[in-house]
Protein backbone atom coordinates (compact mmCIF):
# COMPACT_ATOMS: atom_id res chain seq x y z
CA UNK A 1 0.00 0.00 0.00
CA UNK A 2 1.24 3.21 -0.79
CA UNK A 3 -0.92 5.07 1.65
CA UNK A 4 -2.48 3.56 4.94
CA UNK A 5 -5.23 5.92 6.96
CA UNK A 6 -5.61 4.08 10.45
CA UNK A 7 -8.96 5.32 12.95
CA UNK A 8 -8.25 8.66 12.10
CA UNK A 9 -9.79 11.43 13.64
CA UNK A 10 -8.94 15.00 13.04
CA UNK A 11 -10.71 18.32 14.28
CA UNK A 12 -10.72 22.15 13.64
CA UNK A 13 -10.45 24.64 16.20
CA UNK A 14 -11.95 22.21 18.59
CA UNK A 15 -15.08 20.90 16.12
CA UNK A 16 -14.87 17.49 14.92
CA UNK A 17 -14.72 16.80 11.58
CA UNK A 18 -13.54 13.21 10.70
CA UNK A 19 -14.09 10.07 12.85
CA UNK A 20 -12.51 7.07 12.93
CA UNK A 21 -11.74 6.52 9.15
CA UNK A 22 -9.64 3.61 7.87
CA UNK A 23 -8.91 3.75 3.89
CA UNK A 24 -6.35 1.60 2.26
CA UNK A 25 -4.72 2.61 -0.98
CA UNK A 26 -2.57 0.46 -3.36
CA UNK A 27 0.44 1.57 -5.86
CA UNK A 28 -1.04 2.95 -8.84
CA UNK A 29 -4.54 3.22 -7.70
CA UNK A 30 -6.88 5.42 -9.53
CA UNK A 31 -8.68 5.89 -6.07
CA UNK A 32 -11.94 8.56 -6.27
CA UNK A 33 -13.15 10.34 -2.73
CA UNK A 34 -16.87 10.72 -2.91
CA UNK A 35 -19.12 12.78 -0.89
CA UNK A 36 -21.46 15.95 -0.55
CA UNK A 37 -20.44 19.42 0.22
CA UNK A 38 -19.25 19.33 3.80
CA UNK A 39 -18.56 15.76 4.45
CA UNK A 40 -15.03 15.92 5.52
CA UNK A 41 -13.13 15.61 1.79
CA UNK A 42 -11.52 18.24 1.93
CA UNK A 43 -10.62 17.71 5.43
CA UNK A 44 -9.11 14.34 4.72
CA UNK A 45 -7.01 15.43 2.26
CA UNK A 46 -5.12 18.49 4.88
CA UNK A 47 -4.68 16.01 7.34
CA UNK A 48 -2.87 14.02 4.83
CA UNK A 49 -0.77 16.79 3.76
CA UNK A 50 -0.20 18.12 7.10
CA UNK A 51 -1.63 21.32 6.36
CA UNK A 52 -1.86 24.09 9.06
CA UNK A 53 -4.73 23.98 11.63
CA UNK A 54 -5.91 20.12 11.36
CA UNK A 55 -5.93 18.42 14.54
CA UNK A 56 -5.43 14.63 13.96
CA UNK A 57 -7.13 13.34 17.61
CA UNK A 58 -6.21 10.17 17.19
CA UNK A 59 -4.93 7.39 14.34
CA UNK A 60 -2.10 7.20 12.04
CA UNK A 61 -1.01 8.26 8.58
CA UNK A 62 1.28 5.81 6.67
CA UNK A 63 2.64 6.56 3.64
CA UNK A 64 5.04 4.49 1.27
CA UNK A 65 5.82 2.40 4.74
CA UNK A 66 6.70 5.50 6.87
CA UNK A 67 4.40 7.26 9.54
CA UNK A 68 3.85 10.55 8.83
CA UNK A 69 1.51 11.54 11.28
CA UNK A 70 3.92 14.17 12.92
CA UNK A 71 5.89 15.01 10.02
CA UNK A 72 5.58 18.77 8.67
CA UNK A 73 3.99 19.48 5.38
CA UNK A 74 7.47 20.38 3.56
CA UNK A 75 8.71 16.53 4.31
CA UNK A 76 5.67 15.29 3.14
CA UNK A 77 5.64 17.10 -0.17
CA UNK A 78 9.53 15.86 -0.25
CA UNK A 79 8.31 12.51 0.51
CA UNK A 80 6.28 12.52 -2.57
CA UNK A 81 3.13 13.33 -1.74
CA UNK A 82 2.01 15.97 -4.09
CA UNK A 83 -1.63 18.34 -3.71
CA UNK A 84 -3.26 19.58 -6.34
CA UNK A 85 -5.63 21.90 -4.41
CA UNK A 86 -8.81 23.32 -5.78
CA UNK A 87 -7.98 27.03 -5.12
CA UNK A 88 -4.50 28.47 -5.40
CA UNK A 89 -3.13 31.44 -4.96
CA UNK A 90 -2.02 34.23 -6.62
CA UNK A 91 1.79 34.60 -5.73
CA UNK A 92 2.83 37.99 -7.79
CA UNK A 93 6.73 38.27 -7.95
CA UNK A 94 7.17 34.56 -8.22
CA UNK A 95 7.69 33.20 -11.82
CA UNK A 96 6.88 30.12 -12.80
CA UNK A 97 10.22 28.96 -13.89
CA UNK A 98 12.05 30.44 -10.35
CA UNK A 99 8.50 28.33 -8.87
CA UNK A 100 9.19 24.72 -10.67
CA UNK A 101 13.35 25.39 -10.45
CA UNK A 102 13.36 25.34 -6.85
CA UNK A 103 10.91 22.91 -6.59
CA UNK A 104 12.84 20.47 -8.98
CA UNK A 105 15.97 21.63 -6.99
CA UNK A 106 14.35 20.36 -3.62
CA UNK A 107 12.84 17.13 -4.59
CA UNK A 108 16.38 16.01 -6.30
CA UNK A 109 18.43 17.14 -3.32
CA UNK A 110 15.95 15.40 -0.85
CA UNK A 111 16.19 12.63 -3.20
CA UNK A 112 19.95 12.23 -3.99
CA UNK A 113 21.82 14.53 -2.10
CA UNK A 114 22.85 16.30 -5.02
CA UNK A 115 22.47 19.42 -6.37
CA UNK A 116 19.87 19.99 -9.79
CA UNK A 117 21.70 21.07 -12.84
CA UNK A 118 20.16 24.03 -15.13
CA UNK A 119 20.27 21.62 -18.01
CA UNK A 120 18.53 18.81 -16.53
CA UNK A 121 15.96 21.12 -15.57
CA UNK A 122 15.34 22.90 -18.66
CA UNK A 123 15.52 19.64 -20.60
CA UNK A 124 12.58 18.23 -18.47
CA UNK A 125 11.09 21.21 -18.49
CA UNK A 126 10.97 21.48 -22.28
CA UNK A 127 9.53 18.29 -22.84
CA UNK A 128 6.57 18.37 -19.31
CA UNK A 129 5.90 21.50 -21.55
CA UNK A 130 5.76 20.04 -25.07
CA UNK A 131 3.84 17.31 -23.78
CA UNK A 132 0.73 19.85 -22.35
CA UNK A 133 1.01 22.32 -25.09
CA UNK A 134 2.22 24.93 -22.63
CA UNK A 135 3.30 28.63 -23.91
CA UNK A 136 6.96 29.35 -23.38
CA UNK A 137 6.12 32.78 -22.27
CA UNK A 138 3.77 31.72 -19.42
CA UNK A 139 7.09 30.82 -17.54
CA UNK A 140 8.16 34.16 -16.61
CA UNK A 141 4.64 35.17 -15.51
CA UNK A 142 3.75 35.58 -11.92
CA UNK A 143 2.17 32.69 -10.08
CA UNK A 144 -1.32 32.12 -11.28
CA UNK A 145 -1.51 36.41 -11.93
CA UNK A 146 -4.04 37.05 -14.30
CA UNK A 147 -4.62 33.18 -15.43
CA UNK A 148 -7.89 31.67 -16.29
CA UNK A 149 -9.66 29.03 -14.03
CA UNK A 150 -8.47 26.06 -16.68
CA UNK A 151 -4.83 27.92 -17.18
CA UNK A 152 -4.22 27.17 -13.66
CA UNK A 153 -5.13 24.16 -13.66
CA UNK A 154 -2.63 23.68 -16.87
CA UNK A 155 -0.13 24.84 -14.39
CA UNK A 156 -0.82 22.28 -11.82
CA UNK A 157 -0.69 19.73 -14.34
CA UNK A 158 3.10 21.04 -15.41
CA UNK A 159 4.14 20.72 -11.84
CA UNK A 160 2.57 17.41 -11.48
CA UNK A 161 4.66 16.36 -14.63
CA UNK A 162 7.70 17.93 -13.37
CA UNK A 163 7.77 16.30 -10.29
CA UNK A 164 6.36 12.94 -10.86
CA UNK A 165 4.85 12.27 -7.15
CA UNK A 166 4.47 9.14 -5.54
CA UNK A 167 0.82 10.17 -4.92
CA UNK A 168 -1.16 12.95 -6.01
CA UNK A 169 -3.81 13.99 -4.23
CA UNK A 170 -6.61 16.43 -6.63
CA UNK A 171 -9.14 18.24 -5.23
CA UNK A 172 -11.61 18.74 -7.93
CA UNK A 173 -9.30 19.71 -10.49
CA UNK A 174 -11.69 19.66 -13.60
CA UNK A 175 -13.82 22.36 -11.31
CA UNK A 176 -13.07 25.68 -13.61
CA UNK A 177 -11.56 23.70 -16.46
CA UNK A 178 -13.73 23.60 -19.44
CA UNK A 179 -14.13 20.43 -21.68
CA UNK A 180 -10.74 20.63 -23.55
CA UNK A 181 -8.56 20.76 -20.23
CA UNK A 182 -10.82 18.68 -18.45
CA UNK A 183 -9.43 15.68 -21.28
CA UNK A 184 -6.26 17.02 -20.61
CA UNK A 185 -5.96 16.39 -16.85
CA UNK A 186 -7.31 12.95 -17.44
CA UNK A 187 -5.22 12.18 -20.43
CA UNK A 188 -2.21 13.57 -17.69
CA UNK A 189 -3.62 11.18 -14.60
CA UNK A 190 -3.68 7.98 -17.54
CA UNK A 191 -0.39 8.96 -18.95
CA UNK A 192 0.90 8.63 -15.12
CA UNK A 193 1.28 4.55 -14.54
CA UNK A 194 3.73 5.16 -11.77
CA UNK A 195 1.92 7.87 -9.70
CA UNK A 196 -1.24 6.79 -7.64
CA UNK A 197 -3.94 9.14 -7.34
CA UNK A 198 -6.36 10.20 -5.32
CA UNK A 199 -9.12 12.23 -6.95
CA UNK A 200 -12.16 14.68 -5.27
CA UNK A 201 -14.68 14.97 -8.28
CA UNK A 202 -18.02 15.33 -8.53
CA UNK A 203 -18.88 14.88 -12.37
CA UNK A 204 -19.94 11.66 -13.63
CA UNK A 205 -18.37 12.49 -16.92
CA UNK A 206 -15.18 13.63 -15.23
CA UNK A 207 -14.80 10.19 -13.03
CA UNK A 208 -15.68 8.33 -16.06
CA UNK A 209 -12.55 9.84 -17.97
CA UNK A 210 -10.31 8.82 -15.32
CA UNK A 211 -11.30 5.37 -14.81
CA UNK A 212 -11.38 4.93 -10.89
CA UNK A 213 -10.12 1.44 -9.16
CA UNK A 214 -11.30 2.55 -6.37
CA UNK A 215 -14.31 4.44 -4.18
CA UNK A 216 -14.64 5.64 -1.14
CA UNK A 217 -17.84 7.84 -0.03
CA UNK A 218 -17.57 10.09 3.36
CA UNK A 219 -20.41 11.36 5.25
CA UNK A 220 -20.72 13.61 7.87
CA UNK A 221 -17.27 12.85 8.53
CA UNK A 222 -17.62 8.98 8.39
CA UNK A 223 -16.90 6.49 5.58
CA UNK A 224 -19.79 5.27 4.39
CA UNK A 225 -20.11 1.02 4.30
CA UNK A 226 -20.84 0.28 0.63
Amino acid sequence: MILEIKNLSVSLDGKNLLTDINMNIAHGARHLLAGHNGSGKSTLVGAIAGMPGYTISSGNIIFDGRDITSETTTTRALLGIFIGAQNVPEIPGLTVLSFLKHSMASHKHFDTGHDLSMGEFLSKLDMAREKLDIPKDWLNRSINVGFSGGERKRLMLLQLVMTNPKLAILDEPDSGADANVRGQIAQTINDMPDTTFLIISHQPTFTEMIKPTDITTLSHGKIMIQ
